[in-house]
């Protein structure tokens, strides 16, 4: 079965590394060996051994009848969308690890599949190749999920890991995670929760089958953390993750991605460094948990390739994926309950008057500040409690 890849980058090129490197077992899974016939970049790797499968024009695969099954690992929305439609309308089954893609086209191209009876599958968007999406779309059917809370980006978590075991503030520990290859030159979709977020409104797509749209998601990053917040955590013996959050809330879900305090009994405490995981509960399963490597080279490029082995094997169907175009209202978050961990100058005599009860922390070496707990209430209480107090240096939510 011949094949394209659309970008040969990181990934693109480590769908071809695994594609040769489990060739025959590969082959026997799908039924027959799945061969790169082209692949399409701007540049031409002189000496690589796919020099002469480059083309730069993406109609070339479009048109080529041999090429069944397309990969796209370009990023970003344009010119992706264009390509990969393209590919669908020709009756190309399409296989992406492109996150920003399918957060914000998922549907449309889903539906456009199916239109022409080819698959639009995107395993490798969502945990690297921790294969979630494959499991709430297939193996979690009977169960309604009424919560999904992931650790869904590498770069943050192991920022936030470094800091924990070393103290160290959040600029230098941006700075090693770009030296060694965990952060982009630019951070911001990592560091401000913006893929954290778009990984979160995939999953609450395919559990409530409607369009998501990540902009409704209210979103915090980790550029606020401190060492003074890790500090005050290793106090209360906790940790600060970074969570992607969705529970259902009556008709609709409510969504949110923010760092947040955990305690050790927390299933999510102890994912550390670049790992991935993702908590689910069903309401006839229970708990669930997905863990592994969340980002890389060979562990995303090995669920590029699984999907496209699952589109060698169903190469004449498409395989139902309900997600309709038709947008989830989602709930409004400040009618969600948390715990809040809050660090002030206010007097001790402000905050149980404004908060009631509370329980104050202390943290060596921290002085001219306090910080203290809240029992559980709505973001909105929250908020307005907050206003009135005024002197708020830092709030990190407490689960």
């Amino acid at each position: 079965m011949k094949a394209a890849i659309m970008g040969y980058g990181t990934i693109g090129s480590g769908v071809v590394e695994v594609l040769e490197t489990n060739r025959d077992m590969i082959a026997k899974r799908a039924g027959e060996a799945i061969e790169v016939k082209s692949v399409l970049d701007l540049r031409e790797f002189e000496g690589d051994p796919i020099h002469d499968k480059i083309v730069h024009d993406y109609q070339v695969i479009a048109e080529d009848k041999e090429i069944q099954i397309v990969v796209e690992t370009m990023g970003g929305v344009e010119p992706a969308f264009t390509f990969v439609k393209a590919m669908l309308e020709a009756g190309k089954h399409v296989v992406t690890s492109n996150k920003a893609l399918v957060a914000d086209k998922g549907a449309e191209l889903i539906a456009l599949a199916k239109q022409h009876n080819v698959n639009f599958l995107f395993e490798a968007s969502v945990g690297g190749g921790i294969p979630i999406i494959r499991n709430l779309s297939h193996c979690l059917t009977a169960d309604v999920v009424e919560e999904i809370t992931g650790i869904l980006n590498g770069t943050t978590n192991y920022m936030m890991t470094k800091m924990t075991l070393e103290g160290s503030e959040f600029d230098d520990v941006l700075k090693d995670a770009q030296e060694k290859g965990y952060a982009e030159k630019d951070p911001t979709a990592d560091v401000e929760g913006h893929d954290a977020c778009r990984k979160i409104a995939i999953l609450t797509s395919l559990v409530c089958g409607q369009q998501v749209d990540f902009e409704d998601i209210h979103t915090e990053g980790i550029t606020k953390i401190s060492a003074t917040d890790i500090k005050y955590a290793g106090a209360m013996g906790r940790a600060i993750k970074l969570l992607a959050t969705s529970r259902k809330s009556g008709d609709t879900y409510s969504a949110m991605v923010a760092p947040c305090l955990l305690a050790p009994e927390h299933p999510l405490y102890s994912v550390n460094d670049v790992f991935n995981a993702v908590f689910v509960h069903g309401n006839v399963l229970g708990d669930a948990m997905f863990y592994g490597s969340g980002a890389g080279k060979l562990p995303t490029a090995s669920a590029v390739v699984a999907d496209m082995v699952e589109c060698a094997q169903h190469s004449s169907e498409h395989i139902p994926l309900e997600w309709k175009a038709n947008k989830l209202t989602l709930a409004d978050y400040r009618e969600t309950d948390n715990r809040f961990f809050v660090r002030t100058t206010a007097e001790e005599t402000a905050i149980k008057e404004i908060f009631g009860e509370v329980t104050f922390v202390r943290a060596e070496g921290v002085t001219g500040e306090m910080g203290f707990l809240t029992e559980a209430m709505t973001e909105g209480a929250y908020e307005e409690k907050v206003a009135r107090l005024g002197a708020v240096i830092q709030m990190i939510r407490v689960k």
